[in-house]
């Protein structure tokens, strides 16, 4: 019998920090499928880079704030895995798509910028999981990604933080639904990393970079590598006994 890879789903793994993820995983043996919002070509890049590495790669466009939308997408999925890596199942899902809005405070926060966090953040990712947990192999995992904001405060980040705040805890929970199934579940939560999340705002800012900076205790920003790494050692037979954790890595920020 030939042992296969295993297969690793990267939501937003186009790009950014999920294109990392993505590329950590295939250095460690996984086939991976990615998805992508609108950017196909960005994403069919990063699946010929994976691929050129060994692994087999494939791409699927989903709209995580579209909950309408993933029977579809599963359905589609459960045909890739079949079709192309020969699988019924996979053995990782990594809940990285998401995006954020510039807003200048709590008081200046929407209705409509809110129900679309609220969307992207915590209800897409609820139900997406609980649609693909159905072909989850055992002893498999998830990981989820959250954001330092959840313990520093930065103002106008209300109604994103709160949602990774959700996001935090609906782990815990899985964690132990999942346990019996040898299911790890795990959230990582990054700190400052200046990539076009949330508009490029920390990218585009260099007053904002040394502000930062100075406030952690290795001085300097973050690199989409040092969050790639982490989620490929939650997806590894090291990582496997590690569950209903939140691991940050922000540097020392706000220590």
């Amino acid at each position: 019998m030939v042992q296969r890879n295993k297969i690793a789903l990267v939501t937003g793994g186009s790009r950014g920090l999920g294109k990392d993820m993505a590329l950590k995983l295939a250095t460690n043996g996984h086939d991976v499928v990615l998805t992508y919002q609108s950017k196909k070509d960005e994403a069919l890049e990063v699946v010929r880079t994976l691929e050129d590495t060994g692994v087999k790669a494939a791409a699927l466009q989903l709209n995580v704030g579209d909950t309408g939308s993933f029977s579809g997408f599963v359905a589609a999925f459960t045909d890739l895995l079949q079709s192309k890596f020969e699988s019924k199942g996979f053995d990782h899902l990594v809940n990285n798509a998401g995006a954020n809005f510039q807003i200048p405070s709590f008081a200046a926060t929407t209705e409509e910028q809110f129900d679309a966090l609220m969307n992207m953040h915590f209800k897409g990712v609820f139900f997406l999981t609980q649609q693909l947990i159905p072909f989850l192999n055992d002893n498999g995992g998830i990981v989820n990604l959250s954001s330092g904001l959840t313990r520093i405060t930065y103002p106008g980040s209300g109604a994103y933080a709160s949602m990774k705040g959700a996001i935090e805890v609906l782990t815990k929970y899985l964690a132990k639904e999942l346990g019996p199934r040898g299911i790890n579940v795990n959230v990582v939560a990054p700190g400052a990393i200046p990539t076009d999340f949330s508009g490029g705002r920390l990218k585009s800012s260099p007053e904002m970079q040394q502000h930062i900076i100075a406030q952690t205790a290795i001085p300097r920003l973050g690199r989409p590598e040092d969050i790639g790494g982490i989620v490929a050692f939650l997806c590894s037979p090291a990582g496997a006994w590690v569950t209903a954790q939140r691991i940050e890595a922000s540097g020392g920020l706000h220590l």
